[in-house]
């Protein structure tokens, strides 16, 4: 075994050029522009199709002597053009001393127990599992306990902190990035991705809509791994395989050479990794489980000004002129922000307002009426929440889209960052029925719905802010960015594109904030054992 081994290490190691080294793009062939059997030169950085004889990676190796290679698929080294397998410093050495070891011990009479304790020690040598690290980083479920609270040195001497990294911008994608960072840090969400064989497992017929997203999951689990990685080599993430797969399966309705609208992104990524990820046993998500509530709607149609008092006698009895109610799910809530004012102040300048968020959640009270009118017809609706997600995602709707142009709203939004109180926008039949994460990725579920009786025993539901997303400039030309709460530290952070730096939480308020996602505070509801088991006879625990 000795012999073998040695006979497998390569003289070339220490021409790999790590600062070359950028597993971000597609993997495809810079030649061929295939993506079967593709290897990285992990010299330039490059990739080429194949290792055998005239083919592109070995006519690279021969043409700019480069030898060592990486099979981007089963994540071996290779060395060519003599083409056989490289085996680590790390991993030869290890191998080694174990042979050396196991020799002594069946002399000696020495335990094999110790092999354990001597293998942990010889991990920590400088090899090329770094490399693998980079291309596939892995996590374990103790790492996720712990508080992300250290800094993390790439390769270049940068410091960052996982989960807060810069996205590249290739042309016009921030309205992408900003939904992606924010995402990213969705703890429950997080950690569902971090772990790919928690959907890695999911299939579809062929030919089904849900096959056709399955790779926009595959990216964003991809992506968010490598967003969390502690090992990067630079301090930043490039999403083009993130937003290669967006484009293919938007069927280039979003693309990142075009300026797009943040929430028409969000809403439709969400709709298509819950598409992706519901089968026909499951049809619950880590999507659902996290950002989707229900609402009770009230409509009813207007009667017709110019009719006669026999026309409105009659049309009254008609159905359509009646009070009808539906039970609608949303993955988020629109806000109507009021219209600006159209004279300007005694400086000639325009007034800009101002409005609290609980103002435009009463539009959610179930008392208030919104008039909605179409070419034909007038509808008056009334809204109010019959159930609240652990994740609550507000939209401030700024942009108003008429016959010439699009305008934008900029009425500032003072809200509170911590204890925002839903309670009275809920229905008087059901207080709430909220869904509570048990586990640290979102795997045991537990619904309840707490009645009228249970009101005064159970604690308001309280939503804390964790991540806004603004926009800056006019309607056609303007950029998007986020702020973030990062969970380790409990520091705010502003992210736009590469450029990341920490934030004081009083000047989220100032912004133009345009998507507001909140979380549920855990010590606001009680569990089920808290609850009398004489009140819990009116509850619904169906899942």
């Amino acid at each position: 075994m000795r012999l073998e081994v040695i006979s497998r290490l390569c003289p070339y190691l220490d021409t790999i050029n790590r600062h070359m080294l950028d597993f971000d793009f597609e993997k495809l062939c810079s030649i061929s522009l295939s993506r079967i059997n593709v290897y990285a030169c992990l010299v330039c950085g490059k990739y080429f199709q194949g290792r055998g004889n005239n083919t592109h990676a070995y006519t690279h190796s021969v043409s700019d002597d480069h030898h060592v290679f990486l099979n981007l698929q089963s994540l071996r080294f290779y060395c060519l053009p003599d083409n056989y397998e490289i085996i680590g410093k790390c991993l030869c050495f290890y191998l080694w001393f174990l042979e050396l070891y196991i020799f002594l011990a069946l002399i000696l009479g020495l335990p094999i127990s110790l092999i354990g304790i001597f293998s942990l020690k010889l991990c920590d040598y400088p090899s090329l599992a770094d490399i693998i690290y980079l291309v596939n980083p892995t996590f374990t479920k103790e790492w996720i306990k712990q508080p992300q609270t250290k800094m993390s040195r790439a390769y270049d001497k940068s410091m960052y902190l996982p989960g807060i990294v810069g996205l590249n911008n290739i042309k016009a994608n921030d309205y992408c990035n900003v939904v992606l960072q924010v995402l990213s840090n969705i703890t429950p969400l997080r950690n569902y991705f971090l772990f790919p064989e928690n959907y890695g497992h999911i299939s579809h017929p062929p030919g089904s809509p849900s096959l056709a997203m399955f790779p926009l999951i595959t990216r964003f689990g991809e992506l968010v791994r490598k967003l969390w990685n502690p090992r990067n080599f630079k301090a930043h993430v490039s999403p083009h395989e993130m937003l290669q797969a967006v484009v293919s399966c938007s069927k280039k309705r979003f693309q990142f050479t075009v300026q797009g609208d943040a929430i028409q992104f969000l809403s439709w990524i969400l709709n298509a990794m819950h598409l992706g990820l519901k089968t026909d046993s499951c049809k619950s998500t880590i999507i659902s489980k996290c950002f989707r509530g229900s609402m009770v709607i009230k409509s009813k149609k207007l009667l017709p000004v110019d009719a006669s008092a026999a026309e409105l006698r009659r049309l009254q009895q008609q159905p359509e002129y009646q009070m009808r109610e539906e039970t609608s799910k949303f993955f988020y809530l629109t806000c109507d922000l009021p219209l600006p004012p159209l004279f300007k102040d005694e400086k000639q300048e325009n007034i800009i307002p101002q409005i609290n968020l609980l103002q435009l959640l009463s539009k959610f009270d179930g008392k208030t009426e919104k008039e909605y009118q179409t070419y034909k017809e007038n509808v008056v609706k009334v809204f109010q929440l019959s159930s609240l997600p652990p994740f609550l995602i507000l939209y401030h709707k700024r942009f108003t889209k008429n016959t010439f142009y699009v305008e934008k709203n900029p009425t500032i939004v003072n809200f509170p960052v911590r204890n925002v109180e839903l309670a009275e926008y809920l229905t008087d039949e059901v207080s709430y029925c909220l869904t509570e994460v048990v586990s640290y990725c979102l795997t045991e579920v537990v619904s309840y719905c707490l009645t009228e009786v249970l009101r005064a025993r159970v604690l308001s539901p309280l939503y804390d802010l964790v991540a806004n997303i603004v926009h800056d400039g006019q309607p056609d030309s303007g950029t998007y960015r986020c702020h973030v709460l990062h969970k380790g530290t409990g520091k705010w952070y502003e992210l736009q594109d590469l450029h990341v730096k920490e934030i004081e939480p009083q000047m989220l308020a100032l912004s133009e904030s345009y998507i507001q996602i909140y979380e549920l505070q855990k010590e606001s509801v009680r569990r089920p054992k808290d609850i009398d088991p004489q009140d819990a006879c009116s509850m619904d625990l169906s899942p």
